[in-house]
């Protein structure tokens, strides 16, 4: 399943900016499976809904250490481990916001 979001905030800046769209895919597992690097968006109940690049995986692959580009980012080192189920999509594609390079 595809789906069409809108960045908000500058977490992983200055590669996504506000008001850049991605495209996520939901079925990482089958066709595009999770690895580090990998810029995944994702829901945090205090937070909502995030969007970071995956670190690394604990031992059983089943939550992830997830970090933000920007200094002030809240990621991983603020509130832990992202468990795989609250995994939104893997970002598959990156579409700038009109007038950037």
């Amino acid at each position: 399943m595809l789906r069409l979001l809108k960045v908000k905030g500058d977490s992983l800046a200055p590669e996504f900016q506000e008001g850049d769209f991605v495209i996520t895919v939901k079925i990482p597992l089958l066709w595009f499976k999770l690895r580090p690097g990998d810029v995944i968006v994702f829901r945090h109940s205090e937070y909502g809904t995030l969007i970071k690049k995956v670190e690394h995986f604990t031992p059983d692959g089943e939550s992830m250490f997830v970090t933000g580009t920007h200094p002030n980012s809240v990621d991983s080192r603020r509130f832990g481990l992202i468990p795989r189920r609250d995994v939104i999509g893997k970002v598959i594609w990156h579409v700038r916001k009109p007038g950037t390079l």
